[in-house]
């Protein structure tokens, strides 16, 4: 499996991830500049697309790519289950805090994580607008907690952590 990041936003800089594999792939929060989207997807069968929350920064490119591909979404309407669409199999987690829609894709196969703006590297998103709760928050790191230290996740914003390094540096994982 090959994840391609694509850091997408004029407004706000987000990370956009293709998951590849088989000439099949996954897209997780198309955030902006479609074009830069579709140069990363080419001729591959979109299978899914994962949205971890929906602020605008993480949504941007969706209804157009909706609109092309038509392919199933998966968010925190979808519940906590294990999802197979071959090739990819992975573990939607419901992550609340930062927003109360925020989801957490797990594949475990890979130890893989791609958080959103629940967890970024040796910090968590704000719970300080409308529609966080600091306390739900709590609640999801615990959930977390729960999993392999050797994870690597993958946030909404920013560089690539694992549990391991959060567990260490992260105020939050304390």
């Amino acid at each position: 499996m090959k994840i391609e990041k694509v850091v997408v936003g004029k407004q706000i800089p987000e990370n956009c991830y293709i998951i590849n594999k088989d000439n099949k792939c996954l897209v997780v929060d198309p955030g902006d500049e479609v074009e830069k989207i579709l140069e990363i997807i080419k001729e591959k069968e979109v299978k899914a697309i994962l949205i971890t929350h929906y602020h605008f920064d993480h949504i941007g490119a969706l209804n157009y790519l909706k609109e092309k591909y038509n392919p199933k979404i998966y968010d925190f309407s979808t519940k906590e289950e294990t999802i197979t669409l071959n090739p990819f199999t992975f573990k939607l987690i419901k992550t609340p805090g930062h927003k109360e829609d925020c989801t957490t894709f797990y594949f475990e196969d890979e130890k893989i994580m791609f958080t959103g703006d629940f967890l970024f590297y040796h910090t968590i998103g704000r719970c300080d607008l409308e529609e966080s709760n600091y306390n739900d928050m709590l609640k999801s790191i615990k959930k977390i907690k729960m999993y392999d230290k050797n994870i690597k996740v993958y946030p909404g914003h920013g560089k690539d952590t694992t549990l391991e390094e959060e567990f260490k540096n992260n105020e939050y994982f304390n």
